[in-house]
């Protein structure tokens, strides 16, 4: 019987470093940044793309962690959302969120 070896992921220090975990870490960041902050909003995908300049294709993608962020994207993206971008960086892991501007 199994004893729960695989209830939890856990990375490896040595991977963290790695630069593909770490853009890959940024993607998702970005993509649920995203897929919140939008979802808060009641924006569709349709209309958060019209806003933002992008097509609903590219925006489906970033919430699906597919694109690393861009100072540009992150530009974008912050005014179509009328929020700001809180983003922390560290060696290993990236966070992001959009707070929105108050009313």
């Amino acid at each position: 019987m199994s004893r729960g070896y695989h209830t939890r992921w856990e990375v490896p220090d040595e991977h963290r470093a790695d630069p593909a975990y770490v853009e890959a870490s940024a993607a998702i960041a970005l993509g649920q940044a995203v897929f919140d902050a939008r979802g808060a909003l009641g924006m569709s995908v349709g209309e958060l793309a019209l806003r933002a300049g992008l097509g609903a294709e590219e925006v489906e993608r970033i919430e699906g962690g597919g694109t690393v962020p861009t100072l540009p994207l992150l530009r974008r993206l912050a005014h179509a959302l009328d929020a700001q971008l809180d983003l922390s960086i560290d060696s290993d892991e990236v966070s992001l969120s959009f707070v929105p501007h108050a009313a």
